[in-house]
């Protein structure tokens, strides 16, 4: 999946700027807040419906302006298709080829963005649900059903916490905790074989890119105990979830981490051994995106040499021209580059000007 055009306008200190990069290595050079992490953070908004940056949904939206709005034209499977989003008064409007869309997802679906810069460092060693995030993300552009499913659940779940919170009668609990364990299962199916196909992606990708810290591992919680079953967990803990107002069993409650062989934990990893650890899982991603959808997804990389040695960073640089894939990479400074397919952009609150 190739993005051919961008267009942002009320977004951050963007009032309205252009962006047509190359399908392959795109540099976008600029002073500190000149807009560089802006341009990727709107694709990863089209793809994820969401900022990878704090603040919530409305938070890009600059100081002065009542909405955003994003339009991209991209390239997928041969045919190029044009998306527009806008998010106004805390809701969203799409549109996908001229015809509006009463849901977000036919955008995500046809949009692939990874990303990776400094916040995704919480992919290592921040909480549960930065993981989750991952894994579930990844599982819906193998499963679209996957998002009904959650959506499923999180009404069941929301009914099961209001008859905590409520004092209800046992029984009423039954329907509701029978509804959340049947899709717990399939949902915790998804999720196994996703990581299970990831697995040996993240591996070869962990010996290329941390050969220091050994050979890696998967561990995989589901968020129960699967020997008992949800069904049972949910009514054994029912007199303590009623204690403290909601579920504490499921789903919304898994995780998954590598191991090292020659690192104890993931807290006995340096900050630069943390984040060139969260670069392997954003390279593995990507190319079992490409195994399994037939593309590359767009690459994104923020400050890629942040707290990353001159090693790493060249190996990236090599992983990527190496591949028919298109990144996106933000720096202070103009790259030393003779790769002809490597194009170069100048990022000032004004406009993207190619050098």
């Amino acid at each position: 999946m190739n993005i051919n055009l961008l267009r942002l306008s009320n977004l951050r200190c963007f009032e309205s700027v252009e962006f047509s990069p190359g399908p392959a290595l795109n540099w976008l050079v600029g002073g500190n807040g000149a807009g560089k992490t802006t341009v990727l953070e709107a694709a990863h908004i089209l793809s994820h419906g969401r900022s990878f940056r704090a603040g919530g949904r409305s938070a890009p939206r600059r100081q002065t302006a009542s909405e955003f709005t994003l339009y991209a034209e991209l390239c997928r499977g041969g045919a190029t298709h044009r998306l527009g989003m806008t998010r106004r008064d805390e809701q969203w409007q799409a549109r996908l080829d001229g015809s509006d869309l009463s849901t977000l997802a036919p955008l995500f679906e046809i949009s692939p963005v990874v990303c990776f810069g400094p916040e995704s460092l919480s992919l290592i060693t921040g909480p549960a649900e930065e993981r989750r995030n991952f894994l579930d993300w990844s599982v819906f552009h193998v499963e679209h059903e996957s998002l009904e499913l959650w959506r499923r659940w999180r009404r069941a779940l929301r009914q099961r916490n209001l008859l905590l919170r409520t004092g209800a009668p046992d029984v009423e609990f039954q329907p509701w905790e029978q509804e959340l364990a049947s899709l717990a299962g399939r949902i915790h199916a998804m999720r196994s074989c996703c990581l299970a196909s990831l697995e040996s992606f993240l591996a070869e990708e962990a010996e290329w890119l941390t050969p220091e810290l050994g050979s890696m591992r998967i561990s995989y919680r589901p968020g129960w105990d699967e020997a008992a079953g949800l069904l049972n967990e949910l009514a054994t803990h029912r007199p303590r979830d009623r204690e403290r107002g909601y579920t504490q069993q499921g789903p919304h409650r898994a995780d998954w981490s590598l191991h090292f062989t020659r690192v104890a934990q993931r807290e006995h990893l340096s900050r630069g051994q943390a984040k060139a650890v969260a670069l392997v899982c954003v390279l593995a991603q990507a190319r079992w995106l490409k195994q399994r959808i037939g593309e590359y997804p767009l690459l994104c990389l923020d400050d890629l040499g942040s707290e990353l040695d001159t090693a790493h960073v060249g190996k990236v640089i090599s992983w990527l021209a190496d591949k028919p894939i298109q990144s996106w990479l933000t720096s202070t400074n103009e790259p030393n580059s003779s790769e002809s397919t490597t194009r170069v952009f100048h990022v000032e609150h004004t406009g993207i000007t190619s050098v």
